[in-house]
């Protein structure tokens, strides 16, 4: 019971927030970006949040933890210093001041405006969508194994996730609708805080449970069941090194996280933010990956035969009731902030780079913000009859969907933000190369892949765009402006 009051009055904190901001949303980019206004704590932990899902926890953690042993912790600190501190340091300043410059509100728009060219916009659109949906009907798939539980033993399995799904969608979309990415921000304030401390939490018990008996005990007993388990490069040290990459920089190419520092108010804040979130990632990253490592010390084999069920299963075994509601909470905080960010984006491909772009162009503010509120619906509504879908395509495109979409937008991103030199074709072969090369290398070689793949599609992309561009430029004054080194810095 105490569970279900703890999620209850998390749930009720979020729509609070919701309708609360709905009085700050005045325009359209009030309801994207915030007015461009996010502080360091809210850019820094709307980043991270949006980072860490609940994919991270009952998947990742679980799953390689019981693969790689003890070396995981090596995503998380990879996480931490490329996914976060680097990224932050080298794409924030040059990314919001740029797309002030632009007036880019997207990824898509970014682009198009960046490079002069209507089919890079479209195509970056129609990407972001086919790719980000079914992701999100992923995330609540997740929700639903996990919050069925709750449910009593008269309500069946299928009816108590149905009904789990459509409830976390509904709420989702409340606060979402209601306050878009101002609530979506002072949510994730309040579900960062509360991830850092179910963190630390389950750390605590898992490290002092019977099982591990303590950290070095917890190392010699992994070793002892196979070896490489308990070292610092583990049984496999190439796959660990695709996993650290892909984790870690592939969030450089992502919308929904390079969406966060076209809102962030001031360089001031970017100091400040790249030092919380790289806090912010380590103790989450870290965490949650030191946790799953241990997944062998409680089972001899795989709950179920899912790797899903790893760390649930053991924090069901060690935590009290109240702070098992904390995990759940925990787990929900991570999926929500994932959740409302994937559904900004995916929308506003949509209704901003499409709708707006193409189809009626002087649609008025308060036209395009109503339009936005009716989108981010829809796409609730496809994500969730996706997720009710007994379909292993969905799961098939949200695991190519992170290599995919990386592999496609980070060389034309990175690139674009800093060389004068390059234009629309060398962004076009940058993504071109970058899908190509990772849907080739997942037909030939499996899903199982797909991690490989998207490391080598973002090499490929970033190396395309940059070597194309010093091969096609010609010289655009516009871009020679937004480039110039004095509106970069500020001066």
């Amino acid at each position: 019971m105490i569970k279900i009051i703890i999620i209850a009055i998390f749930i009720a904190i979020q729509v609070a927030v919701g309708i609360y901001s709905v009085r700050k949303i005045k325009n359209i980019d009030d309801f994207l970006l915030g007015g461009r206004k996010m502080g360091a704590w809210l850019s820094a932990l709307a980043y991270g949040t949006s980072y860490f899902s609940a994919v991270i926890f009952i998947g990742y953690a679980g799953g390689i933890g019981w693969e790689m042993g003890t070396s995981a912790v090596w995503i998380g600190i990879g996480n931490a210093v490329a996914g976060s501190y680097l990224a932050w340091r080298v794409l924030a300043k040059r990314t919001r001041s740029i797309t002030r410059e632009l007036d880019a509100k997207t990824m898509p728009e970014f682009f198009q405006k960046r490079y002069d060219s209507e089919a890079l916009k479209i195509f970056t659109s129609v990407l972001t969508f086919i790719f980000l949906v079914p992701y999100t009907a992923s995330v609540y798939k997740g929700l639903g194994y996990l919050f069925s539980k709750l449910f009593p033993a008269s309500v069946s399995v299928s009816q108590a996730f149905t009904i789990t799904v459509i409830i976390m969608a509904a709420f989702t979309l409340i606060y979402l609708v209601l306050g878009g990415y101002i609530a979506t921000a002072l949510n994730n304030l309040i579900q960062g805080t509360i991830m850092i401390i179910g963190t630390v939490i389950i750390v605590v018990y898992v490290v002092k449970s019977p099982e591990v008996n303590g950290f070095a005990n917890g190392l010699a007993s992994l070793n002892n069941i196979k070896e490489g388990l308990g070292t610092i490069t583990g049984p496999d040290p190439w796959k660990l090194l695709s996993l650290v990459l892909i984790t870690s920089f592939g969030v450089w190419g992502l919308p929904q996280m390079v969406h966060k520092f076209y809102a962030i108010k001031d360089e001031s804040s970017i100091k400040k933010g790249t030092i919380i979130a790289t806090v912010f990632a380590a103790v989450i990253g870290i965490g949650a990956y030191l946790t799953g490592s241990f997944g062998r010390l409680f089972f001899s084999e795989i709950p179920n035969g899912s790797v899903d069920t790893i760390v649930p299963n053991m924090l069901v075994k060690i935590l009290p009731d109240a702070f098992l509601g904390i995990f759940m909470v925990l787990i929900l905080a991570a999926s929500m902030s994932t959740l409302s960010s994937l559904v900004l984006v995916s929308a506003s491909s949509i209704s901003v780079d499409l709708v707006k772009g193409y189809i009626k162009k002087d649609m008025s503010e308060k036209s395009q913000l109503t339009l936005f509120r009716i989108l981010c619906g829809v796409f609730v509504v496809i994500s969730v009859i996706m997720a009710l879908m007994n379909n292993n395509a969905i799961v098939t495109l949200m695991n190519l969907s992170w290599g995919t979409l990386a592999g496609c937008f980070l060389g034309p991103y990175v690139v674009g933000i800093y060389s004068r030199r390059a234009d629309k074709v060398s962004a076009f072969a940058g993504m071109l190369s970058g899908f190509t090369v990772m849907m080739t290398l997942v037909i030939i070689k499996g899903m199982t892949y797909s991690t490989v793949a998207g490391c080598i599609a973002m090499a490929t992309s970033v190396a395309v765009s940059f070597i194309v561009s010093r091969l096609s430029w010609k010289k655009n004054i516009t871009v020679e402006e937004i480039l110039n080194e004095k509106v970069v810095t500020g001066e």
